[in-house]
């Protein structure tokens, strides 16, 4: 339906009509005095010519109970009386402009001209544990309640409210006394200022106003037992813990469990966490400020102490305590000391800086602060019989211990400040603050083969001993014995099977020096058939030793070092060693030789070589010439590169008057004969042998003479160190120039390819005659096995015709057999079956007699049974009948059946009585006519042939013999 519409009156008049639904209003302008007035529904609004109807029909503000509304530019309202207020002058609604209200749950309202209405807002509620933190927006007055009498709700509305401390400060001292002692909770008015903040404590509903906004909503904090809540005061307050003042920046901590809401100047920052102590661990504290802590003892700044489980079980820190650190108890067994750095004195608490304080167990402390262990927890010292401890008097020290070993009667024993000296086991020793264990010494056994270099400190002397067990003295340590680094390497080192070059002496000397302890005696081991030489720089004499034997050095001795040639063509300095194989023994070289016609040739020579050594002396022998020899062996020190120079000058030398051919002929004969040389007999015997056997040459049974000694035959010896070459195997021949060695290598692919050919020629022929002997014994061969075919052919024939009738005779016989058998099988066969037949007749014949016979006696017994339950149902339902129409009859009584027979007529005779009317019946004549009925079709529906009672129930009972009335109409008859 529109809100309105526009009808026209007689005189041609045309007003709007407006049907103002029930909470419903709208504004009406009137255009002659300019003032909007609001129309509230339920009503019909005719608008005049002179008002315009400015807001159309809108319905009411209507606010839930848990909701409010903010207007702007509320309308003015009489305090007094409520009315609205309006200018008299022009009747205008007045309005309170930039100003807002809050309206709560209230009947609907309208909204007067000018005012705005907000959305509907849902008011916050919070819960016990939490409250309102409010802030005032304009200045205002507001009352208030304060509990006095109540210290701890007096203490939480302080905190609450700072404007109630200020007020409380603001009252006379005997105003403020007598209301406290009064006990009474007053009311006083609180100006608000702008920007004042206040809590509203839960659980409660913030009703918002004008005046104020809730800033926020504040939660408890919830205190478990040993935790407890950190405040900052921001501005000077009172606190609801204990009513005590706090100043701005002062932080203090609130320990009771439970929640804790904190007040409007309390800032949380954080929830503290008591420190759970045990007998095995203390606190160690610091004090930021000085105080008086929760012990009651006076804290100074900066001041540390302990707190352990004597002291308290928990321990919660103050907001003017720091914790330091954890400290452990300090546990010593009976087996165990320690030494205190700057102990605390027991009277004045104060660290003794400098002194030192011995405990030994059993016992248990916690270090006090400012101490410390000197080396931690220390092991008594516990000697043995072979141990020892080496002691140094820190300052003056008398030593009263009677020790082992010590003389009889032997009294204190005075050691000034540096002194040194040992004690030895068995023994348990703790020493003093005022000495120095320096080390702990063993007896070291030492067998015949090892030893220790040990040095005096006091003299400098260094010594080596070995074969015996020995223990250091105080005034003697280990003597670090430096070798060179090949030397190092080589000692650790097998000289026959572990020879190394240059290339890889860094890391096995990295690895030996790794693994040797400097201390211990240098040792090494000259295997048999060696010679090593050692030099003694103290004494400036060589000694040299033949293996097989152990060395063991002296402090001052070292190793003389073999630097020999090595590799092919030899190279100086690629072998190191310490020990001198004497042979026999073999290097190899390569050379290159130029013969008279200026061929060049590389030979690759192996040298069989060993050393001359004299016998060794007997027991009282003069020794003095075999060491002479012995020290000839060491006197050139690369005796390899020696000898391959002489050899090989030597060599060169005679190859070098030689053409190329006859070198290439003879070349075994010319070395041999160059190294070892060559005489007259010699020569012929090896021309002899040479044309016996082109292949091989005889060598030279004399060698030349050598610094004016002669040889024996087939040496070549260098006196200097007695070395001797036996003799020169020839490995390869390679010439170095290019055509000489196309020249030669085509002669040998020449006389190959003679030999060859040759071969093949030979081979060729041998075949041929084979291959003609075989073809004629495969001949004859193949005669002889066509003979013996043709004779087992023969013999095969035979056979097949005797095995043809053989299977004839069978087949004939088995097939005859066969058929008798058959027809024999197939007659039992028919007669087992007709047998078998007439029983399953019989069978089935008894089954189905048996299956009729079980079918009858199941019908029978089934209508036998179905004709009981039929007689038992109709005898219960009889029964039920019977019983039901008793009940009833008895329920119903004689005397109502009488009074119920009579109704049905009585109430037809009455009916037709009152009515005062005859009646006027219209039949067809063939049907009888009850007149006792008549007046129930006249007033209800023939009633249905449901028996006696339902007759009854219908109010008429049959008297004629039928007992059914005929079809009539019966209609009243017109006045």
């Amino acid at each position: 339906m529109p809100p309105f519409e526009k009808k026209s009156s007689g005189s041609g008049e045309i007003h709007s009509v407006f049907r103002i639904k029930p909470y419903f209003f709208l504004h009406v302008l009137n255009q002659n005095t300019n003032v909007t007035d609001v129309i509230c529904g339920p009503r019909t609004f005719i608008c005049q010519d002179h008002e315009r109807v400015v807001l159309e029909p809108t319905p009411m503000i209507s606010i839930g109970p848990a909701e409010y509304c903010i207007v702007e530019n509320p309308v003015a309202v009489d305090p007094a009386t409520g009315a609205i207020r309006r200018d008299p002058a022009t009747g205008q609604i007045l309005l309170q402009l930039s100003e807002t209200e809050v309206r709560l749950a209230q009947p609907p309202f309208p909204l007067y001209p000018g005012e705005k209405a907000g959305e509907l807002c849902k008011l916050k509620s919070i819960d016990a544990l939490s409250s309102f933190r409010i802030r005032a927006t304009r200045q205002f007055d507001m009352e208030v309640t304060v509990p006095f009498g109540q210290p701890k709700a007096l203490a939480a509305a302080q905190a609450f409210d700072p404007g109630l401390t200020r007020l409380l400060k603001a009252l006379p001292a005997e105003e403020l006394a007598a209301a406290k002692a009064a006990g009474v909770p007053r009311t006083f008015t609180i100006t608000r200022h702008i920007s004042d903040e206040w809590m509203q404590a839960g659980p409660s509903t913030f009703i918002p106003s004008p005046n104020y906004v809730m800033a926020s909503v504040v939660s408890a904090h919830i205190l478990r037992k040993d935790s407890a809540i950190r405040l900052l005061a921001t501005a000077n307050c009172v606190s609801q813990h204990d009513g005590a003042d706090r100043v701005a920046g002062e932080e203090w901590h609130v320990p009771i469990p439970g929640p804790y809401v904190p007040g409007v100047c309390e800032q949380v920052i954080g929830v503290d966490t008591a420190h759970i102590l045990s007998e095995g661990q203390a606190l160690l504290l610091s004090a930021k400020h000085t105080f008086v802590d929760a012990y009651g003892k006076r804290r100074r700044n900066a001041e540390e102490w302990l707190i352990t489980y004597q002291d308290a079980e928990s321990h919660l820190l103050d907001v003017h305590e720091q914790l330091v650190k954890y400290v452990n108890i300090t546990t010593l067994s009976s087996r165990q000391y320690c030494v205190i750095l700057d102990p605390v004195c027991p009277t004045t608490g104060k660290n003794m800086l400098g002194q030192r304080k011995l405990l030994r167990g059993e016992q248990s402390f916690f270090l006090k602060p400012g101490e410390s262990l000197e080396k931690g927890i220390q092991s008594v010292y516990v000697l043995s019989s072979d141990q020892g401890l080496v002691l140094r008097a820190l300052e003056e020290f008398t030593d009263t211990s009677v020790r082992p070993g010590a003389a009889a009667g032997a009294g204190p024993v005075t050691y000034m400040p540096g002194d040194r000296w040992m004690i030895f086991g068995p023994c348990e020793y703790v020493p003093p603050t005022s000495v120095e264990v320096v080390c702990q010494r063993e007896t070291i056994p030492l067998s015949e083969n090892e030893g220790i270099y040990v040095r005096d400190n006091r003299t400098g002397q260094v010594r080596l001993v070995h074969s015996q067990s020995y223990m250091l003295r105080e005034e003697e340590i280990f003597f670090n014995k430096e070798l060179p680094a090949e030397i190092e390497a080589l000692i650790s080192m097998d000289p026959v099977s572990e020879r190394f070059s240059s290339s890889n002496a860094n890391s096995l000397t990295r690895q030996a020096s790794s693994r040797r302890s400097k201390h211990a005696a240098v040792k090494f081991g000259i295997p048999h058939n060696a010679a090593v030489q050692i030099y003694d720089y103290r004494a400036r004499v060589a000694r040299v030793e033949i293996g097989p034997d152990l060395v063991m050095l002296q402090p001052d001795e070292m190793f003389t070092l073999l630097s020999l040639s090595g590799g092919r063509p030899k190279r100086p300095n690629a072998i190191k060693s310490i020990c001198l194989l004497l042979g026999p023994d073999f290097c190899t070289d390569i050379i290159t030789v130029e013969t008279s016609d200026h061929a060049r040739l590389q030979l690759q020579l192996a040298y069989n070589w060993h050393f001359r050594v004299p016998p060794t002396p007997g027991p009282g022998e003069d020794r003095t010439a075999f060491n002479e020899e012995m020290r000839k062996l060491f006197s050139v020190p690369d005796f390899i590169g020696e000898m391959c120079h002489a050899i090989a000058s030597r060599i060169r030398g005679t190859v070098a008057s030689v053409p190329f051919d006859e070198f290439h002929r003879h070349s075994a004969r010319i070395i041999r004969s160059s190294v070892f040389g060559e005489t007259a007999n010699a020569t012929a015997m090896a021309a002899a042998a040479a044309a016996a056997s082109p292949s091989t040459g005889m060598e030279p049974t004399m060698v030349p003479t050598i610094g004016g000694t002669t040889a024996t035959c087939q040496e070549f010896v260098l006196f200097s160190n007695n070395l001797v070459v036996t003799s020169v195997d020839i490995q390869s021949v390679e010439p170095v120039d290019q055509r000489t060695r196309d020249a030669l290598q085509k002669s040998v692919q020449l006389a190959i390819e003679i030999t060859t050919s040759s071969q093949e020629a030979t081979a060729k022929h041998e075949a041929e005659r084979l291959e003609q002997e075989a073809r004629g014994r495969l001949d004859r061969q193949r005669i002889l096995d066509d003979a013996q075919v043709e004779k087992a052919r023969q013999e095969l024939l035979q056979l097949q015709s005797e095995s043809a009738a053989v299977e004839s005779q069978g087949f004939a016989v088995a097939e005859a057999t066969a058929r008798a058998e058959a027809a024999a099988i197939e007659a039992r066969a028919a007669v087992e079956q007709a047998r078998l037949r007439a029983e399953a007749q019989a069978i089935e014949a008894r089954s189905e007699l048996d299956r009729l016979s079980a079918a009858r006696a199941a019908e029978i017994d089934f209508l036998q049974k179905q004709l009981e339950l039929e007689v038992q149902k109709s005898r219960l339902l009889a029964d039920i009948e019977a019983a039901k129409f008793s009940n009833m009859v008895g329920s119903i009584g004689q005397a109502t059946l009488v009074e119920m027979a009579r109704a049905g007529p009585d109430a037809q005779v009455r009916l037709l009585q009152s009515l005062g009317i005859r009646s006027t019946l219209i039949t067809d004549g063939k049907s009888p006519i009850n007149l006792f009925q008549t007046a129930q079709g006249l007033v209800a529906p023939p009633p249905s042939a449901g028996g006696l009672l339902a007759d009854v129930t219908a109010g008429a009972v049959p008297v004629s013999g039928a007992g059914q009335a005929a079809p009539s109409v019966a209609a009243p008859a017109s006045n």
